[in-house]
């Protein structure tokens, strides 16, 4: 992989060196390491810089054959986070997970993809790149807004969309950004009062040790360039046809839950909506025997 050089556009994101970025991707592995091996990785070129996905899948032959499902992840981390989903999900069928260019990870950014076409080109290019005619699409916080923008602007690949308390439905409010600034100083913390921080912030990170630190190496290693993404209108989420998820943690700070409960059924036709209680921001981390579950009764139902 190529290093920094000071020929990166000032809105692309970088790794500071290169040293930190192989201290994040040391941090990464062990993460992975807690989830299901991957049976393969590949890059694909695009037009916004190189995507990173980690390919992995059921031994059950007859489950190979099943519609794939494609993992995008939330800002500020890579495909790593999925490692408590990855396990159930590759057992039911074929799972890529996609390290978004933009952000840590072991994509490359060469052009800024944050406005809304540019985003939904990206991830066309990839699915081709990676030959996926149909796929179940899985977003997450950012991802979810990829995976919302996708439905919306380049719906032609997808069997259906899952949001797993997603961002692109509301604006983005201080209340998030204070609780984000609040749970990183919370990993600063003795390691005696993390379980009574992660239970009051609702922030699993705080106590699985791997996670913790690519999180808080992700911070010291990558630099992050681009807006926080616009929602999306009534308008324009009437125009999304896919089949739809939306699963919501009841005390989500980053979106209104029973607001967006009500919303999106009525706006998107066929939509369903579901708000977990016992949960903020990470349903897939906090519930995720629960929430993978249901990932796969909702994908079987449209299948």
């Amino acid at each position: 992989m190529p290093g920094t050089t000071a020929r990166t556009p000032a809105d692309v994101g970088r790794y500071v060196s290169d040293t930190w970025r192989d201290r994040y991707f040391e941090a990464c592995d062990a993460v992975y390491a807690l989830g299901a091996p991957a049976l393969a990785e590949q890059d694909v070129e695009t037009s916004f810089g190189t995507t990173h996905v980690y390919h992995y899948g059921p031994a059950d032959p007859a489950a190979q054959s099943r519609t794939p499902i494609v993992l995008v992840h939330g800002a500020g981390s890579c495909s790593a986070m999925w490692y408590p989903n990855t396990p159930d999900l590759s057992a039911d069928r074929p799972v890529y997970a996609l390290d978004t260019p933009g952000d840590p990870g072991r994509s490359v950014q060469r052009a800024p993809l944050h406005q809304p076409e540019h985003a939904a080109q990206w991830l066309e290019e990839t699915l081709t790149g990676l030959g996926l005619d149909h796929v179940h699409l899985v977003g997450t916080s950012y991802g979810g807004w990829l995976a919302l923008n996708q439905a919306h602007r380049r719906p032609g690949r997808l069997a259906s969309v899952t949001l797993l308390d997603p961002g692109g439905l509301e604006k983005v409010g201080l209340r998030f950004f204070v609780w984000i600034f609040i749970s990183l100083f919370a990993t600063f913390a003795p390691k005696a009062l993390r379980p009574r921080l992660a239970a009051w912030l609702e922030q699993p990170v705080l106590v699985v040790p791997e996670l913790r630190t690519m999180i808080r190496t992700a911070v010291r290693a990558y630099r992050i360039r681009r807006p926080a993404p616009l929602p999306l209108s009534d308008d324009e989420l009437s125009t999304i046809r896919t089949p739809l998820y939306l699963v919501l943690g009841k005390r989500s700070l980053l979106v209104h839950p029973q607001r967006q409960m009500e919303r999106v059924p009525r706006v998107i036709p066929g939509a369903r909506a579901e708000i977990i209680p016992g949960t903020g921001h990470g349903p897939q981390i906090d519930h995720a025997e629960e929430i993978n579950r249901r990932m796969l009764d909702f994908m079987a139902s449209v299948a």
